[in-house]
């Protein structure tokens, strides 16, 4: 009984978590604030939900085949976000800046512009 509430409040939290990064996608200004909600939530989401398929598995095999899913996970997705996010700056992507932003004025900009160069 315990560990059928856990499998269900670790699917819970997942699928919530997923879908907010789907929402992240969808709703936040710039590629780095998009990216950065589909690997970070999506990561913790996908743990989760390998967590408690890993409470309901009937072997140990299962088990074991879920375990390697989750540290490939664990593993792959922050290195593809970083990689991804390098190669973007590296072609000349930039994130967006509100121009109301009071930490910005011109000598930051332009000292910002600068160091890029």
């Amino acid at each position: 009984m315990i560990i059928t509430l856990l499998t269900g409040l670790c699917l819970i939290i997942g699928s919530f978590l997923c879908i907010s990064a789907g929402v992240g996608v969808l709703r936040f200004p710039d590629f780095y604030s998009r990216m950065h909600a589909a690997g970070v939530t999506d990561t913790l989401g996908a743990a989760l939900i390998l967590i408690a398929l890993m409470m309901q598995a009937p072997n140990f095999l299962v088990v074991a085949k879920l375990i390697m899913i989750l540290l490939l996970t664990l593993l792959i997705s922050p290195t593809t976000s970083h990689v991804l996010a390098k190669a973007a700056w590296r072609n000349g992507l930039r994130p967006s800046l509100s121009e109301t932003e009071p930490s910005l004025n011109n000598k930051t900009k332009e000292a910002h512009h600068r160091s890029d160069n």
